[in-house]
């Protein structure tokens, strides 16, 4: 079943075009990674995907209803008055839930990103991948069917980052929600997604996809493996060529 769709789109500014024309589908529990050169369009991509903006032309077509769709940016975007609870508890707020449940369903989202014990605390007293992880268990919150991140953890160190990777797939594995990603990693992408997507320069098309075989979540030492390394070479000289193209 497909979650999210875009049907021959393309988006136009003022600068000129800035992406497609673009068909990609997501399907319910995939997740896919998009990469691709600085401007191609991406990030146009997904806020696409995510009802945040209309196509020029084509159609984009996603999960209906509230809470259905969620976002994790590159910042966090906290509100720093407010605690990690109350950030999370958020949009459950807007929707119309009871302040008590809201709560109880916030503290239990800081549990499941490891943040149990963290609930007072305000983002100025977070680390960099605390407060990821906070914006992480504001998305999940409402369980939605389709999680759109876009470049969580450019900002974090190599380690940190890695270690949200997995994370992510873990929590992914509970309820198994549609992703779609944006990285300039080729590696990350490789690690997190069942299929990669390489766009071109900008304005973005598809220039190559894809599958990565193996679990979800990875094994330990799946960075290793054979085919692990041979996918990601092969994502790379797609993207250079996408970018010479």
């Amino acid at each position: 079943m497909t979650v999210a769709s875009l049907l021959d789109v393309e988006v136009d500014y003022d600068r000129g075009r800035a992406l497609g024309p673009l068909t990609l589908s997501i399907g319910a529990g995939e997740i896919v990674a998009l990469v691709g050169p600085s401007g191609c369009g991406k990030s146009t991509a997904l806020r696409l995907l995510a009802g945040l903006e209309d196509p020029t032309r084509g159609e984009a077509r996603r999960a209906a209803g509230r809470g259905e769709t969620a976002v994790v940016f590159q910042a966090p975007t906290l509100a720093p008055w407010r605690s990690a609870r109350a950030n999370v508890a958020l949009p459950l707020e807007l929707a119309g839930v009871a302040p008590d449940e809201a709560r109880t369903r916030a503290d239990a989202a800081l549990a499941r990103v490891g943040l149990a014990g963290a609930e007072a605390a305000r983002p100025a007293q977070l680390s960099g991948g605390m407060a990821m992880r906070v914006s992480l268990a504001r998305a999940l919150v409402t369980a939605p069917r389709l999680l759109l991140l876009d470049e969580p953890f450019a900002a974090l160190d190599e380690i940190t980052r890695r270690r949200l990777a997995d994370d992510v797939l873990a929590l992914w594995d509970a309820s198994r929600p549609a992703i779609a990603f944006v990285t300039h990693n080729v590696e990350e992408a490789v690690y997190m997604a069942s299929r990669v997507v390489v766009l071109s320069r900008g304005p973005g098309r598809i220039a190559a996809e894809f599958a990565v075989d193996g679990p979800l979540p990875r094994p330990d030492g799946f960075r290793a493996a054979e085919g692990f390394r041979a996918t990601a070479e092969a994502v790379s000289a797609a993207l250079a060529k996408g970018i010479d193209a």
